[in-house]
């Protein structure tokens, strides 16, 4: 049985998309909340409903889900009650009046307020007024109360259908359809039909078969056009209808296939016998013109509403273990309309076909308005030695996004002198940048700066205020350029009333007391680590699973210049490596920890510096002294071309980065691992991925890849937690 719901979540998941705005008016029927609940990934819903009744649904009825499932699909929910948002109902409603004088309908105002307080209207006028993107209905409303509107209101083209899609369970005979693969057209629309409609819903379904099927499940969409005539074999209404529409569908394909060239993989066929289409056997008994039916359609268009409909639900009922969810073609995939007889499956199965058609063949970005879902505007900040990476943040989406470089020249005037001193003149580049993209600090609703070398802090977004600014400026715990991202966001917020904040800066500490004590009393265990991306990471693993990071046990590697391996415990970073200072697993800059005997004879034996061993110990170590590069590819080029000594240093980083996973099992105390997660630059190496996945295997758990850093939207993400209310900023303590 082909698994369509896979299928849609892997050309969903395949790349970061924005999340469209999905309004659903029957937020208390406890079919559409279950679905919701496995949606979240992929939309950001409306429940058109009292948040306190919507929750009481959900706690009563949903217990089977899970706490963490139904929880987390809230937190990302909004919950609008028509009746309590006076500004919207006037909007919608001046907005209907217009509409209504313009197709001859004339309804007063006071009326038409009344009428929009419905959730269904509400729901279809604020997709069509832009404010969200998707409409969800009719599982509990009839269609003259929720269909019809969507239809007359959202439709782009003179003729709309509704298909409905069938994967049947692999107890039908599976050579009636390929795959056991059947879409049905039109199911729902057009109570009559011309010819020309008639031509219209054959290629609008088969459009609707061939952007939900793979091409390589089903190569080609092969359509009959049904009728009780087989190819001439019988005269009437309904067959002159399809001979009428089959020679219309030439033409209107040929359109079709100028939009995209997919389409140029859909057959369609007219006036074959419905027992033909529907039967094996029929086919091969049944000849026209001495030519018998090929057989083996995929889509059946009926030339009458009463038959796709009957077809439908014949299929629904004969088959309740198939997966099967109606499909709209002619709204812009903004409108998904539910037979109230569905399942949750099928709501969920709808609103995924809906959305992928609107991400894959729409020209969609974002909802166009912002009124459920604020987009804060987030100027994000990352200081490194000799740039500052600088983005603003709409929302999750980054609007632009510069790393601005500082020359040599410039910085030669800051050579051995404090940090702090090059603070007004990267303030001035990130100026001259917003200047460049049209803002200026008054469009902010945020700054969020890379954190600094601070005391010790628990994970999570921290406000920027006195005591932060203090310590940064005396740069007591060191000197590094992040220490400029939190000066700087407070410069730029100054006198605006906008918060600056960090987010999980490298000195995040959660770490038990046991875990810092080492066999000598002088030289405890420091904590610091790529904090912003190892939390990150977890984060977006915990997102994808749709829960919290509170929920869930990760093991996080992330694998750069440095590398760090953190246990992060229900939503504590436990324990890591001090990736700063060396220690952990050798890594292509940095020599790792370091057998001591040998250390101490080295550091007094008079070859070094001690600046020298400095940066032999983070910088000009690890594959740099090993293998005169940091470049991991030309590593694996070397390995590939058969070098001894590459493939000997090579395996013996990646033993050590498996190593210092698997030794973390204790810092879960006996609880299961979720999964490793490997990030940083090295994690886009598939042939590393691989040998570390095989090496971790005795955990049990799996490893899942996230490469690269992420660090502005990291940052970002913080800011927006707060400014939505999802999470309290923190109040760094004074001294």
């Amino acid at each position: 049985m082909f698994d369509i719901e896979a299928s849609l979540d892997s050309r969903l998941l395949a790349e970061p998309r924005n999340r469209p705005t999905v309004v659903f008016p029957e937020a208390l029927d406890p079919r559409t909340l279950e679905a919701a609940c496995f949606l979240a990934r992929f939309i950001r819903p409306v429940f058109l409903a009292p948040e306190a009744e919507v929750r009481a649904l959900a706690a009563g009825q949903l217990a089977h889900l899970g706490v963490d499932r139904v929880a987390y699909t809230l937190s990302e929910s909004a919950f609008v009650d028509p009746a309590s948002r006076p500004d919207l109902l006037a909007a919608f409603a001046a907005a209907a009046v217009e509409w209504g004088h313009s197709h001859g309908r004339y309804q007063s105002l006071e009326e038409t307020q009344r009428v929009m307080a419905d959730p269904c209207i509400f729901g279809i006028w604020a997709v069509k007024l832009g404010h969200a993107d998707m409409v969800v209905g009719g599982a509990i409303h009839e269609p003259k109360a929720f269909f019809r509107p969507m239809v007359e209101l959202l439709a782009q083209r003179s003729v709309a259908c509704e298909a409905g899609v069938f994967v049947l369970p692999d107890s039908h005979p599976d050579d009636v359809y390929p795959h056991n693969i059947v879409v049905f057209g039109d199911v729902g629309v057009n109570a009559s039909m011309s010819p020309r409609t008639l031509a219209e819903v054959a290629v609008g379904t088969c459009a609707v078969a061939r952007d939900l099927i793979p091409e390589d499940v089903l190569p080609e969409i092969r359509c009959a056009m049904v009728s009780y005539s087989n190819r001439g074999s019988d005269e009437g209404p309904s067959p002159e209808l399809v001979r009428q529409a089959a020679d219309l569908v030439p033409g209107i394909l040929a359109e079709r296939v100028k939009h995209a060239a997919r389409y140029g993989t859909i057959h369609i066929r007219g006036e074959i016998k419905v027992s033909v289409a529907l039967s094996r056997r029929s086919a091969d008994l049944y000849h026209a013109d001495g030519l018998p039916w090929e057989g083996g359609p995929n889509v059946i268009v009926c030339p009458n509403l009463d038959m796709g409909n009957l077809l439908y639900h014949l299929y629904s009922t004969r088959f309740p273990d198939a997966k099967k969810f109606p499909v709209m073609f002619g709204l812009w995939f903004q409108g998904v309309d539910l037979p109230m007889d569905c399942t949750p499956e099928d709501i969920r199965l709808a609103v995924k076909a809906s959305v992928m058609r609107l991400h894959h063949y729409g020209e969609w970005k974002r909802t166009p308005k912002d009124t459920f879902f604020r987009r804060h505007r987030v100027l994000v900040l990352n200081p490194g030695s000799t740039s500052t990476k600088t983005s603003v943040f709409e929302g999750d989406e980054e609007r632009c996004t510069e790393e601005i470089q500082h020359s040599a020249e410039e910085m030669q005037p800051f050579e051995g002198r404090p940090i702090t001193e090059q603070f007004a003149f990267r303030k001035e580049a990130v100026l001259r940048f917003l200047a460049g993209k049209g803002l200026s600090q008054g469009d902010l609703d945020a700054v969020a700066g890379r954190g600094g070398l601070l005391r010790p802090i628990p994970h999570g977004t921290w406000n920027v205020g006195a005591p932060m600014l203090e310590d940064l400026k005396a740069g007591k715990r060191g000197e590094h350029a992040s220490n400029l991202g939190a000066l700087i966001a407070a410069e730029l917020v100054a006198g605006t009333g906008k918060p600056a904040f960090i987010v999980d800066p490298v000195v995040v500490d959660e770490a038990d007391p046991k875990v810092k004590v080492t066999g000598l009393k002088e030289l405890p265990r420091r904590v610091i680590s790529h904090a912003l991306n190892q939390i990150a990471t977890a984060r977006r693993y915990a997102e994808e699973h749709e829960t919290f990071y509170e929920r869930v046990n990760v093991i996080v590697a992330h694998m750069g210049g440095g590398i760090t391996v953190g246990a992060h415990r229900k939503g504590r970073y436990i324990d890591v490596n001090n990736g700063l200072d060396g220690e952990g697993p050798f890594s292509p800059q940095r020599s790792g920890s370091l057998p001591p005997g040998q250390l101490i004879d080295l550091c007094f034996s008079g070859k070094y510096t001690k600046a020298e061993l400095k940066l032999l110990n983070k910088g000009r170590g690890g594959m740099i002294d090993l293998l005169g590069t940091a470049d991991m590819r030309e590593v694996e080029r070397r390995v590939e071309a058969g070098d001894a000594e590459a493939r000997l240093v090579y395996e013996a980083m990646l033993y050590q980065i498996a190593k210092a996973i698997t030794a973390l099992a204790p810092a879960f105390e006996g609880e299961p691992i979720d999964a490793i997660l490997l990030t940083g630059g090295m994690a886009r190496s598939g042939r590393l991925v691989a040998e570390l996945d095989r090496l971790t295997a005795a955990l049990g758990c799996g490893v899942k890849v996230y490469p690269g850093e992420n660090e502005m939207a990291a940052l970002a993400k913080g800011a927006l937690r707060v400014l939505s209310g999802r999470e309290t900023a923190k109040d760094y303590p004074p001294a």
